[in-house]
């Protein structure tokens, strides 16, 4: 490989193109360092995102990298599945131009890659300069048409309408679910360059609108200003065709409840409802009371980490704006707290309420209360009994009696003391034995 310390010109005597963003599939930072450095002689303004096979996967099936001029697969990575790789990316129609690199590039693996339809071949033994920026001087080039080809297209132009409105950027793969005043979507962003979640509101009329876009904007602010690794990312608010909408993270692995489902070790459980307490540690530090915690609002990153999502219910301290009214009800009658299935007033005691109807359902596989209509369910959080553990797992007990409590002062006071009391039964809890 060339010396990442070499100086940098200008060799063809062109003007450098202002931005190139490049997609790097590597699990070396190195060799990605290594590449930005020659490209940056070319490229004004450069944009190398890494992409590192071994700990983050393939790449979504429906992911097309609309929003990056090129794609580099390496053929060592992953574990020597780097042909493969490019094979099954190159067949997905759209997708953004592949530079490849082979070992050498006029060895077999090279012809066969060219075969397979990737853009260039470069020798990565000894990445040669004028090679390299040729071969993604014609991608970006590609990259650029196949963008100004799309943007007028009449397919491209229908993949851009979400529940009738019109938002531009965004190709929409797939409807993911419909409720009474949004529909949610799976689309790619250009701008983001991943694939994201589209919540489109079912506007109707102009009040609607206003009322839908309060409410986006309401959740938006309130993401935007904890920035906590426990809770969802949005990356766009807007309103187009009288359609208010909020763009958010998508997570391919699902929410809590898919989990859930498949079964849960105690240890699991307790380290996830760790997450969740520390993510609303950052919630409530912020002001905010989420109101609307369930394992549907839990999602999971591929790290194993949680992240919540929807405050659309959510009550800001620090914003004048509250969408629901004094003494209403609102939530889901298995997970809210007795003072909230009243409709009486809620502090942060509510979502930890909330929080050990989750815990209790991940060690249990069952509610803790469960009755044939909504009313009854809401009756049974404030008069029926704390619900007793198994045998096996009794030692939890006294957490479950501290989340679940009917009388907020008998509660724990704050998410960080359960933070700091689910740390300790982590600490104590045997290791589960994997046959």
């Amino acid at each position: 490989m060339a010396s990442p310390g070499r100086r940098c010109s200008n060799r063809s005597g062109s003007a450098p193109l202002l931005a190139m963003r490049l997609l790097v599939l590597h699990d070396d930072s190195r060799f990605c360092a290594l590449l930005r450095h020659h490209l940056a002689c070319r490229w004004e303004e450069l944009d190398v995102v890494e992409h590192r096979p071994s700990s983050a996967g393939e790449l979504e099936p429906d992911f097309l990298a609309l929003g990056f001029d090129a794609v580099v697969v390496d053929a060592d990575c992953p574990r020597g599945q780097g042909l493969a790789w490019l094979r099954q990316l190159a067949a997905r129609p759209g997708f953004a131009p592949i530079v490849f690199l082979s070992h050498e590039p006029d060895d077999d693996t090279a012809r066969e890659a060219l075969a397979c339809g990737a853009h260039a071949v470069l020798g990565r033994s000894k990445l040669e300069h004028e090679a390299l920026i040729a071969a993604f001087t014609t991608a970006f080039e590609r990259a650029a048409e196949r963008r100004a080809e799309r943007r007028t297209s009449a397919e491209a132009l229908s993949e851009e309408r979400f529940s009738g409105a019109r938002v531009p950027g965004y190709r929409r793969i797939r409807q993911l679910s419909s409720g009474p005043v949004s529909d949610l979507f799976l689309a790619e962003s250009e701008a983001a360059g991943q694939l994201v979640v589209l919540k489109v509101a079912r506007d109707r009329h102009a009040d609607d609108l206003d009322q839908s876009f309060r409410r986006f904007l309401q959740e938006y602010e309130i993401v935007r200003r904890i920035r906590h690794p426990g809770i969802v990312r949005l990356y766009d608010l807007g309103v187009s065709d009288a359609h208010a909408y909020l763009v958010m993270e998508y997570f391919p692995r699902g929410d809590l409840r898919q989990r859930m489902n498949a079964g849960l070790e105690p240890r699991e459980a307790l380290r996830l409802a760790l997450e969740i307490a520390r993510a609303l540690e950052a919630v409530h530090a912020a002001g905010v009371l989420h109101r609307d915690l369930k394992p549907g609002n839990v999602m999971l990153r591929a790290d194993g980490g949680i992240a919540l999502i929807d405050f659309g219910l959510a009550k800001d301290a620090y914003m004048e704006l509250d969408l629901t009214d004094h003494g209403m009800i609102f939530g889901t009658p298995h997970y809210m707290s007795p003072e909230q299935g009243h409709g009486e007033p809620i502090d942060v005691r509510s979502d930890l309420y909330s929080l050990g109807v989750i815990l209790y359902e991940m060690l249990t596989r069952t509610r803790p209360y469960v009755a044939e209509n909504p009313m009854a369910i809401i009756y049974q959080h404030r008069r029926a009994p704390i619900p007793r553990l198994p045998e096996t797992l009794a030692t939890l007990q006294p957490l479950i009696d501290g989340l679940l409590a009917k009388s907020p002062e008998d509660r724990f006071g704050s998410a960080t003391a359960v933070c700091a009391q689910l740390r300790r039964y982590l600490a104590d809890w045997p290791e589960e034995v994997i046959a």
